[in-house]
């Protein structure tokens, strides 16, 4: 059978099924997908890289970039702006804590690799939107998480480009002209929120020129889709990580277009209904089982303590939420999934971390979204 057409018809049976799945084993969609890829990949139907199919590889990674845009989305700069002080106050101490509480752990209790330690703080807002989707952006703990999420982003994304310039170009004048460049965007893309809050509050029609009320041209998802693809495409440019870009243009379409409440339901219906399960599948097939014995030690080791130090962080909420609501915030900042991954290729491309350690990293931030979803299910339900 042609290698396309075993993929689609392999690929089309996990989506039609897994929402079964998940209930029969009673564990939400994201770790069912990312296990089943793991046992396609192992049994030989599915494959990543350079013995995959280029055409998979490529959906996936669009895949995650939806996955962020929808957690943009989830985040409106005008409704973190109303938060009351005491979540902002909260949600800076977790971010001072987490990286002190990494060294601490890292280096002078478990001795990590330096690779491994940088990892440990790190803050994805990406699997954010799945736990958003399932217990809804309202819910306190779902929204101090994305406060949280979303400085811890732009502080994860910062973290990277640092570490890897520096271990491309060393402590140079080169690395010192990407961290500008980072923080040029940066102080633009501040610019031109101020700018368009400016020019929408002047012109407010504007909004419904751009997304009218009543659209049978789905003007609203053209434009939506066109802002998201445009990022993409400067931060390409500009060398900057894309993931960044979709988040920024989530927020973009989030904060300036919330009148269109329909548009988010048709965005993530078709994220979470066809995209987004795509890349699960491709994480879950990403790991190779050869590495598995030699690392599940190492994985276990970098899981616990990625989740204790956010156990530990989560502890400067719990006046304000609660003890069991803090523990929720920790475990759903548990999973920056591809910013480990991303850490894990740039240190064993530069040969900074063996093989082993590079598996292992893979094999934690797998067994994170399992361990932590599965923690979130098992604490709401008890609610």
């Amino acid at each position: 059978m042609d290698n396309i057409v075993t993929y689609i018809l392999v690929l089309s049976f996990v989506l039609v099924l897994s929402p079964y799945l998940s209930k029969l084993f009673k564990l939400p969609t994201a770790p069912i997908e990312i296990i089943i890829g793991s046992i396609l990949a192992y049994v030989g139907l599915i494959s990543v890289g350079e013995s995959g199919n280029h055409y998979f590889d490529l959906i996936a990674e669009v895949g995650f970039l939806y996955l962020m845009f929808l957690a943009g989305l989830e985040i409106s700069l005008k409704s973190l702006n109303k938060m009351p002080q005491e979540h902002l106050s909260g949600a800076t101490k977790f971010l001072l804590i987490l990286p002190n509480l990494a060294l601490l752990v890292g280096y002078f209790i478990l001795e990590l690799n330096p690779i491994i330690i940088v990892a440990l703080p790190l803050i994805s807002v990406g699997l954010l939107a799945t736990v958003s989707k399932e217990h809804g952006k309202s819910t306190q703990w779902v929204s101090i998480a994305l406060l949280i999420g979303a400085w811890g982003e732009v502080f994860s994304i910062t973290t990277l480009t640092i570490l890897e310039f520096a271990v491309e170009v060393g402590f140079s004048m080169a690395l010192i002209l990407k961290l500008l460049l980072l923080l040029g965007f940066i102080l633009i893309v501040l610019t031109l929120y101020y700018l368009f809050r400016l020019i929408f509050w002047w012109y407010p029609e504007l909004k419904i020129v751009m997304m009218p009320p009543l659209d049978n041209k789905d003007q609203d998802l053209r434009l939506a889709m066109g802002i998201f693809f445009i990022m993409i495409a400067i931060m390409h440019l500009l060398h900057l990580d894309l993931a960044f870009g979709a988040f920024i243009a989530g927020l973009f379409i989030s904060t300036f277009f919330h009148h269109k409440k329909e548009l988010e339901d048709k965005m993530s219906s078709f994220g979470f209904g066809f995209l987004v399960p795509l890349f699960f599948i491709h994480v879950g097939a990403s790991f190779d089982y050869n590495y598995f014995t030699e690392s599940i030690g190492t994985a276990i080791k970098i899981l616990t303590a990625m989740i204790m130090i956010r156990l530990l962080s989560s502890l400067s909420l719990v006046k304000i939420i609660g003890f069991k609501e803090s523990i929720l915030v920790a475990l759903a900042l548990s999973m920056p999934l591809t910013l480990l991954v991303a850490v894990a290729t740039v240190g064993y491309h530069h040969e900074i971390i063996t093989g082993h350690y590079y598996y292992a990293i893979i094999l934690a931030s797998l067994l994170e979204v399992i361990v932590s979803m599965i923690g979130i299910k098992y604490l709401t339900k008890k609610s």
